[in-house]
């Protein structure tokens, strides 16, 4: 008996639809072919290290924040588990734990996983690394924000960090439910909880189903996979097993889950206000041809946005995550530079007649991400 004789023919085109879905996605995205305003912009870039002499990568600040951050995580980690007794002293120790997680993730591991960190291509991976010591996959994340996230930036259906599922509706192009409407309430509680997910649920789904969001990728095999089994068993050593001896777990759970979520916020927080606010766009293919149309560095341009430049505190603790425009068109050069190349990215904006967007401070930023959120849970117009 036929399909078709089964279904009427309108059930077998949604049970056809969900299939679709549900598939990985194999055929990229082509954009439009790169035209001056990159050339120019790559030029003037490359002008500015000839003139000055610095090096992209291996920069000495940059080695000498590496020791920082890590003697910070390090004095935090062991002053919450060794030294505060009771929970309440532990509350402030897990608080530094969650903010020096998250500069070493800014900083160490984005670095090391853009490989803008150095040259040497085992220090490149040894800092990228870090992040399986927090608890993440450095393999998943390479796909997933590496591939995923920069190529597709923006774009509902291809880039998975602007997709929160059922949760949340970010992009004018997700679907809309009644609860979204509170979204710019209770979403950042939930913020601070992606952490955890990530360690807990996010990195097993994605290597066992072989795809992150709908993008199929090679699941990891020899060292890949000891790393990502090692890394998996030492963070979750260092954030059950060893205070477990020290403490009872109830609070070594209320530990692990105030670090985990000032982590989780922060980290939320950051990539929200450079994609996720009133001035960046959500452009999608071309209907007719299936691509977009404009070119790669156009594309990061609009749909990303700068925040706080002129807050070296803020600059120094995100590693320069706030200055988002000039990582997205430049991931293979250490963050230590961009404070001075978003000058000459700015510049060459203007002459292109390109728009560029960048908020005046971190509260303008998150001022404008709460409005999205609202905008974006209120009733679409029929």
């Amino acid at each position: 008996m036929k399909f078709s004789m089964v279904f009427p023919s309108f059930l077998q085109r949604r049970v056809l639809a969900a299939r679709r879905r549900q598939r990985p996605v194999t055929r990229k995205i082509k954009f439009a072919p790169l035209d001056g305003f990159h050339a120019r912009l790559k030029a003037h870039v490359e002008r500015y290290f000839a003139f000055t002499g610095r090096s992209p990568r291996d920069s000495t600040g940059m080695y000498v924040k590496t020791a920082i951050i890590l003697l910070w995580f390090a004095a935090s980690y062991v002053a919450l588990v060794f030294f505060c007794p009771h929970w309440w002293q532990g509350l402030p120790a897990a608080t530094s734990l969650g903010l020096a997680m998250a500069a070493v993730g800014f900083n160490i591991q984005h670095d090391g996983g853009h490989k803008s960190y150095s040259r040497s291509k085992w220090i490149n991976h040894a800092m990228a690394l870090t992040l399986d010591l927090l608890g993440g996959s450095s393999y998943v994340w390479d796909h997933k924000h590496n591939t995923m996230h920069h190529t597709y930036a923006n774009i509902t259906g291809h880039d998975d960090d602007i997709n929160l599922g059922a949760l949340a509706r970010i992009s004018p192009h997700q679907r809309r439910r009644k609860f979204h409407r509170l979204q710019h309430i209770y979403l950042w509680f939930l913020y601070g909880l992606i952490s955890i997910k990530w360690h807990l649920l996010d990195d097993y789904r994605d290597i066992a189903r072989g795809k992150v969001g709908n993008h199929a990728f090679a699941r990891p095999k020899n060292w890949n996979l000891v790393i990502f089994i090692a890394g998996k068993a030492a963070s979750f050593t260092l954030a059950f097993v060893l205070p477990a001896f020290f403490h009872p777990l109830w609070v070594v759970l209320l530990f692990y889950g105030s670090a985990c979520w000032i982590n989780g916020l922060a980290i939320s927080v950051v990539f929200q206000l450079a994609h996720v606010v009133e001035e960046a766009d959500f452009p999608l293919p071309n209907p007719t041809t299936g691509n977009m149309d404009n070119n790669w560095a156009v594309h990061q341009v609009q749909t990303t946005v700068d925040f706080a430049r002129r807050n070296p505190v803020l600059t120094w603790f995100l590693g320069g995550l706030n200055y988002q425009i000039e990582h997205h068109l430049f991931p293979r050069i250490s963050h230590v530079h961009y404070p001075r190349i978003s000058r000459i990215v700015e510049h060459v904006c203007r002459r292109h007649g390109l728009e560029y967007h960048a908020q005046p401070s971190f509260f303008a930023g998150v001022a404008s991400h709460f409005r999205w959120l609202w905008r974006m849970g209120q009733p679409i117009p029929k």
